[in-house]
């Protein structure tokens, strides 16, 4: 029986926003989020089992170690999906599971695991979109340098290689990177994320060698399997001006140059864009060839957006006294005006319409996909056991109303990926905050399929999503 919120909501689908004939309604994941099993069946160590396991660097002091335990629960997760509708499933294949140091022979129990995931997904018709690289390096090619090692290119490109034989017979969408600006401003910037790292020249010389994994993860899938449609997944953030002002605006097009095109302008056009005062290609260690290296003609292009980001020009004195504003001026903060999510988040609907125009604009119409949208509400179980998360159905709502306004004006979208399908580990946050649709008692591993996740089962159904 629907729950009450779902009731309502279904009583306003007339009428209804309606999507494109084969639109993708999907949910997203990734590996040490979900997977568990972190030292089973020859998985070596990642720089997140390394980071979540020192003290004091996970706000809750969880870790990964279980997660949602997805690795052993995989068929129990895989009929959460057809429960949910599903039609496409945006997962990670964990790069320490197929070779435990990042170089060498793939592991034969973790190409296995994968093959039986896929071969479940197509059995129940949903589209696996894997990705290879969701912010867990295996340890082994962290301490060799991690990201500021140009080797790691040719490494990550081999690995590509290996999956691409192993389940190009029947996947035939891939993504490369997730994320690049986040992992390596997180964990080489900022220190947040793991590694860990704080330093600007690590930051720097990490974004050139991640671009070149990207040109070079792009040309090894191709080479094995040259139909395949593959693309890369970027956070991105609509960049507002805080005033009108021209040294405002000004700034705020050098933050959308670093926050989204730091990754894009290199694969489709093989250059930089102007995101700093100078140019920081001394710092950035590019090489004679790298910039057609770095070149990726990508099938489509994969939108994570969470919120917006307000932008302004820091004043002389704190440009001069800041290196961080000496090369980048701009001050980026998320903006405030609207409602917050559980994790302090703004909710903005207008950002996914505003973001996936620019693109669109601005890169001649490409192919695009949601890769990830999704919100942080911590709503637990009521007295009828039922989770009556109200406002990730409004958020949800929302956002795919903005979509279908921007596809309605031209956008080309295949597809939109709710994060996520099932409350996780959530990185630095631990397992404090919940992005689900799909609740978890982390003590039990009780699957329950929330409000949100029966609205979501009926938009997919439909096809459409009911007029706000």
């Amino acid at each position: 029986m629907a729950s009450p919120l779902l009731a309502r909501a279904l009583e306003t689908t007339t009428p209804a926003v309606s999507f494109p004939k084969g639109f993708y309604w999907g949910a997203a994941t990734a590996a040490y989020q979900i997977e568990g099993a972190w030292n089973e069946d020859g998985k070596g160590e990642s720089i997140w089992d390394r980071f979540a396991h020192t003290p004091g660097k996970i706000k809750d002091g969880t870790n990964g170690d279980v997660a949602c335990d997805h690795y052993h629960r995989w068929r129990e997760d895989i009929a959460l999906m057809r429960r949910l509708n599903l039609n496409s499933y945006r997962f990670s294949i964990a790069w320490p599971r197929i070779q435990a140091d990042g170089k060498g022979k793939p592991n034969p129990k973790g190409l296995d695991f994968y093959s039986r995931l896929v071969d479940a997904l197509l059995k129940a018709r949903i589209r696996p979109l894997p990705t290879l690289y969701h912010w867990d390096l295996p340890q082994k090619l962290e301490d060799a340098g991690g990201w500021t090692n140009r080797d790691l290119a040719g490494w990550f490109a081999d690995y590509a290689e290996i999956m691409a034989r192993a389940l190009g017979d029947r996947v035939q969408y891939w993504s490369l990177l997730n994320e690049p600006a986040a992992f390596l401003s997180l964990g080489y910037l900022d220190g947040t994320h793991a590694p860990g790292r704080q330093s600007i020249l690590d930051f720097l010389r990490g974004t050139h060698v991640a671009n070149l994994a990207q040109g070079s993860g792009y040309r090894a899938l191709k080479a094995v399997c040259p139909q395949a449609r593959v693309g890369s997944v970027f956070s991105m953030s609509p960049c507002e001006p805080a005033t009108d002002s021209k040294d405002d605006r000004v700034a705020s097009e050098h933050a959308h140059a670093i926050t989204n095109l730091w990754f894009l302008e290199p694969a489709l056009r093989g250059r930089y864009p102007n995101a700093f005062l100078f140019s920081p290609a001394a710092f950035m260690q590019i090489h004679r060839d790298d910039m057609d290296r770095v070149r990726a003609p990508l099938d489509f292009i994969g939108i994570n957006l969470y919120y917006r980001t307000v932008v302004s020009a820091p004043p002389l004195g704190e440009r001069l006294s800041n290196a961080r504003y000496m090369l980048l001026p701009a001050r980026m903060t998320r903006g405030q005006k609207g409602s917050k999510t559980d994790i302090g988040w703004e909710v903005w609907p207008r950002s996914l319409y505003d973001m996936v125009m620019r693109i669109t604009r601005d890169y001649q119409r490409p192919v695009l996909e949601i890769t990830e949208n999704g919100c942080a509400y911590n709503d637990g179980p009521g007295a009828d056991g039922k989770i009556n998360d109200a406002r990730r159905v409004d958020y949800h709502q929302q956002n795919l109303a903005e979509l279908a306004r921007a596809m309605r004006d031209g956008a080309d979208v295949r597809g939109y990926h709710a994060w996520t399908l099932m409350d996780n580990f959530e990185w630095a946050e631990g397992l404090s905050q919940r992005f689900g649709l799909v609740y978890v008692d982390f003590a039990t591993q009780k699957r329950t399929v929330k409000a949100s996740g029966e609205w979501y089962a009926n938009v997919a159904s439909r096809n459409a999503v009911p007029s706000l």
